[in-house]
């Protein structure tokens, strides 16, 4: 019995490749179709700007109207398209100088009456008579609808309110939006984006009454603001939520997604899910941001900071699918010029010009206007194509578990289908991820063992060790593109696209590869029985540690930590790396990863070329393993657009092959230069 299942174990791994190759082919129409949705909709790019920041810093100029009014004009020629609205308080129509607003105590004063001890309410006057006709309903609808009493007040024929409540508590309290302030920003061409807030009671016919206000004045999508959407209640009640997203359909509006966030806004991924994933990107240029931009600069400084906010936008647009960017801006004091600065000039700086972000936005295929969602290309043939991924992913899985244990392949397979259904019904989306999250991993680790194998038959052999190291490096990478198929199929949803939902585990797929290679290296690397692998490993888990490995197992550590903060969105790099990369970006169009061109790809290369002659050479194809990971990790970035991460790894190898054979040919000068001079100086 044992003598036939390894037959068939052996037979297995034929048709486990097939089964692989079929599931490479099945992902092709899906990659195709993820490129159509990306390329065919949602190519509209929105900037807007906080009106409220606007307002704050208008109150540090002497004409603070007149100043509101000049910004906007400039704005809209700076190619500003949106004003984002709050929803208003006391403090911002205060800000909009609509109103006055005063403590018990400021009121005294004002109207020189004697002081009640028994009274803290909040006093407010009206600049105008429009101002008093639109939002006199306005706030006592707010404060009536909390039980908070209000009369009229006036003071030297001007009139106004007094509202019952304390001037700290009443400011914080939200009201529908300022109209007039909507209406004079309509006028002025602007679209306007809304943020709402989960801080009133949610209240179904209010909502629908203010929604519809906001549709007339072009309201087309909303960004939360706060911790928690609309209606949100817990994680387990989902009512109001249900009503909100009816309400938001009824009225034609989607959400803003901002990207980078701690922790994604409670309440968001559901209301999402019911508008039908009617939601863009949104990048967000916060007012720390800004505040780099009033800094003791020199002109040249200030212009290379300004250049760097535009390739910014730029990059955000083309890299991460970001259809719309939020620009927050802040007065700040600088006591070594004695002013108050903002950012404002220096931000319409970073979007007009030659090398502004608009132009070369636009040049990259997109066009100005009110952002749109996404609308995926999603044929009914998926589902099939997707299970011949499933079946693809686990023989990929099993195979790279084959040149581990070759004779438990079969056995691994069977099981892996088994547990992958059951996981499938338990949660299909967490099946494909785990599923992309195998594919991925082993992907490059089964790239580099091959090549490790070829390498080792190559010693000794006779030939053109230079083309047989390009060659090597090119099928290497053909493999490691298998695992690009698995995760751009498996994971073609559009949650990814808009990183409602994140593909866990990036990090393992930088790092795993290198931990699997270097334990095949270690143990599986010699033709040894299995008695004799574990023998080797025993003897390696009870070697005396020196001194010297402990040195060596904290470089290690610390280079693997580095390796790792180098990663993702919030990776870290040096001044000079930021500069090179976006030399490179801006040359190119398309930064490939440098730890590709210009490390794991040209070693690989050079190791390739020397393993005919040096065995001991493999261990550079070992750290080309840092590349191969790279090659699929790019495309783990499921917010990147296809075409830009399949042109980051063509770059990458056809930078890294040039870069490589300059390696070689600096070895073969140092080489044979040594060979040449060491006699001569023997002789000395």
């Amino acid at each position: 019995m044992t003598g036939r299942y390894l037959q068939w174990n052996k037979r297995s791994i034929k048709w486990l490749w097939w089964l692989v190759i079929l599931g490479m082919l099945a992902s092709l129409p899906i990659a195709y179709e993820r490129n159509e949705t990306e390329q065919q909709t949602a190519r509209k790019v929105e900037f807007v700007f906080d009106y409220r920041d606007l307002l704050e810093i208008s109150d540090t100029q002497t004409d603070p109207r007149q100043f509101v009014t000049n910004q906007v004009k400039e704005m809209k020629k700076a190619g500003i398209q949106s004003m984002a609205i709050y929803e208003s308080t006391l403090n911002e129509l205060r800000l909009a100088r609509r109103i006055e607003v005063f403590s018990s105590h400021e009121a005294t004063a004002l109207t020189q009456s004697p002081i009640s001890p028994n009274e803290n309410f909040t006093y407010v006057l009206f600049a105008e008579k429009d101002s008093q006709e639109k939002l006199q309903p306005l706030i006592v609808q707010t404060f009536s609808s909390l039980n908070v009493k209000t009369r009229p007040w006036n003071f030297k024929n001007q009139n106004g309110l007094i509202i019952e409540m304390g001037l700290e508590e009443a400011n914080l309290k939200p009201m529908d939006p300022d109209p007039i302030t909507l209406q004079m920003l309509k006028d002025q061409g602007f679209q306007i984006v809304m943020r709402m807030s989960n801080r009133r009671p949610f209240n179904e016919e209010r909502m629908d009454t203010l929604l519809g206000q906001l549709q007339k004045y072009g309201v087309k999508r909303f960004i939360v603001d706060g911790e928690t959407v609309p209606g949100y209640v817990s994680d387990s009640d989902f009512e109001n939520i249900e009503k909100m997203s009816e309400l938001m359909k009824k009225h034609h509006m989607g959400l803003a997604n901002i990207e980078l966030q701690k922790t994604q806004q409670k309440g968001f991924n559901k209301l999402a899910k019911l508008l039908d994933y009617n939601v863009v990107r949104l990048h967000s240029f916060t007012e720390k941001d800004g505040e780099k931009l009033t800094e003791n600069l020199t002109e040249q400084e200030l212009n290379d900071r300004i250049q760097g906010v535009a390739d910014r936008f730029v990059l955000a647009v083309k890299d991460r699918n970001i259809r719309m960017v939020f620009l927050n801006a802040k007065a700040v004091k600088n006591l070594d010029k004695g002013l108050i600065l903002n950012p404002l000039e220096s931000l319409r700086k970073s979007l007009v010009g030659p090398d502004g972000a608009l132009n070369r936005i636009q040049d990259a295929g997109y066009t100005l206007g009110i952002a749109e969602r996404f609308f995926p290309f999603h044929s009914g043939w998926q589902k099939i194509a997707k299970g011949l991924l499933f079946i693809g992913a686990i023989a990929l899985i099993t195979l790279t578990i084959s040149y581990f244990i070759p004779e438990i392949a079969l056995l691994v397979f069977i099981v892996g289908l088994i547990g992958g259904a059951g996981l499938y019904v338990l949660n299909a989306n967490l099946f494909a991820q785990a599923l992309a999250l195998g594919a991925g991993t082993c992907a490059p680790t089964l790239a580099i063992l091959f090549a490790i194998r070829t390498a080792r038959n190559r010693h000794g052999a006779q030939g053109s060790k230079l083309l047989f190291a390009i060659w090597l490096l090119i099928k290497t990478s053909a493999i490691s593109v298998i695992g690009i198929c698995f995760i751009v199929g498996l994971l073609n949803s559009i949650i990814y696209q808009l990183v409602i939902d994140q593909f866990r585990g990036v990090s393992v797929l930088h790092l795993l590869p290198i931990v699997l290679v270097a334990l095949y290296w270690l143990l599986f690397n010699d033709d040894l029985t299995h008695r004799e692998k574990l023998q080797k490993g025993k003897k390696l888990l009870t070697s005396y540690i020196s001194v010297l490995w402990v040195i060596g197992a904290a470089v290690l550590v610390a280079g693997a930590m580095y390796y790792l903060s180098r990663t993702g969105n919030e990776g870290q790099a040096s001044a000079f790396e930021r500069l090179f990369r976006s030399f490179l970006e801006n040359t190119l169009g398309v930064r490939p990863r440098t730890k590709e061109f210009l490390i794991a790809h040209p070693l690989f290369l050079l190791g390739a070329y020397l393993c005919v002659k040096y065995r001991s050479a493999l261990l550079l194809i070992l750290v080309g393993v840092v590349g191969q990971a790279s090659i699929v990790d790019t495309f783990a970035h499921l917010h990147t657009p296809l075409m830009i991460s399949s042109i980051r790894i063509v770059y990458g190898l056809a930078f890294g092959i040039p870069i490589g054979i300059g390696l070689i040919v600096v070895w073969e000068i140092v080489v044979r230069s040594w060979r040449r001079w060491t006699p001569l100086l023997l002789k000395e």
